[in-house]
């Protein structure tokens, strides 16, 4: 079989390799229990980045996801000890308001999706410094126990990241591929104008995807919460370029309308392997970005169509 830069097998494949690659390096990489644990240590950015994929999936982009997980993470600090259990929701809630902020301002007000979560982002990012006062938030060691256990806890041997992200997964691939919202959103990628034309109701679809991202990175900032131990207004900095490079290294075409959740999965563990691999060569955070960076072009260069008549905005 002949493979192109867009075939589904292409990141699997690159990701085997990767794999590979670091195993011959520290061959104790290559040990079931490393491997489930890497993928445990990725949980939260594989939230986000589900998130994300929708909105990517429909020909959008959403800048916001670092600053919702933020707030979500500063909330779930400051109520838990008095709210318990309710804080959870109330975090992911305040995640669901805010992919609604971004949708609206997108589907309703016409504002492209890059300006509108740029501002959104912005101004969640500035309320989020309000409530927490600036500082983090430390959560107490008992109480993380008690309320955050099914987020950071082990189940028949497993880390609950594992089974959280497994149960993400089934959830979005149920709605992505057996649902008609997954073929509408599929529809608006592809064709919005087709899709409007065969009775879409694309604010509806678009106002839905933002907020399924809201929600996503909520739940990512939740389990990173509960994961650190704190709340934090920059708990979640330096996850928005690798949760969209994970997307379009997995083949989710930032045009829209081809990818999908699963390929998301495997663009995930590409960039726990490359993170894993350039720690092992000391490459600090700050370079690490540079090459998350340089990896997102060369992705987006490799999954783009380019004929001498098209014109990329």
């Amino acid at each position: 079989m002949k493979l192109n830069a867009k075939s589904p097998l292409v990141p699997l494949a690159a990701l085997v390799a990767a794999v590979l690659v670091v195993g011959m390096i520290d061959p104790t990489f290559l040990s079931p229990h490393v491997l489930i644990n890497l993928f445990a240590d990725s949980a939260t950015l594989f939230l986000m980045a589900i998130g994300l994929t929708f909105v990517i999936m429909i020909g959008s982009i959403d800048l916001s996801p670092q600053a919702v997980a933020a707030l979500a993470s500063v909330i779930l600090a400051q109520l838990l000890p008095g709210w318990g259990y309710w804080a959870i929701p109330v975090a992911l809630l305040a995640g669901i308001v805010a992919g609604a902020a971004s949708g609206f301002t997108y589907a309703v007000l016409k504002i492209p999706s890059f300006v509108a979560t740029l501002a959104v982002g912005g101004i969640i990012a500035s309320l989020t410094l309000a409530l927490s006062d600036q500082r983090a938030i430390q959560l107490d060691t008992a109480l993380r126990a008690e309320k955050l256990d099914w987020a950071i806890g082990t189940t028949f041997g497993l880390p609950n990241e594992v089974w959280l992200s497994l149960i993400v997964l089934v959830v979005a691939l149920v709605v992505e591929q057996a649902t008609p919202f997954g073929k509408y959103e599929k529809a608006v990628g592809f064709n919005e104008f087709g899709a409007r034309a065969n009775g879409v109701r694309l604010t509806r679809i678009k106002m839905t995807i933002f907020m399924i991202a809201g929600f996503m990175s909520a739940l990512s900032g939740v389990v990173l919460a509960a994961r650190l131990t704190a709340g934090s207004p920059t708990i979640s900095n330096e996850f928005l370029l690798p949760a969209i490079a994970a997307v379009v290294l997995g083949g989710t075409s930032l045009a829209g309308g081809s990818g999908g959740v699963l390929r998301t999965l495997i663009g995930v563990m590409l960039i726990a392997v490359f993170r894993t691999g350039m720690n092992f060569a000391g490459v600090n955070v700050l370079a690490q970005q540079i090459v998350f960076g340089l990896i997102l072009v060369l992705a987006v260069a490799l999954s783009i169509h380019r004929t001498p008549d098209n014109i990329v905005k």
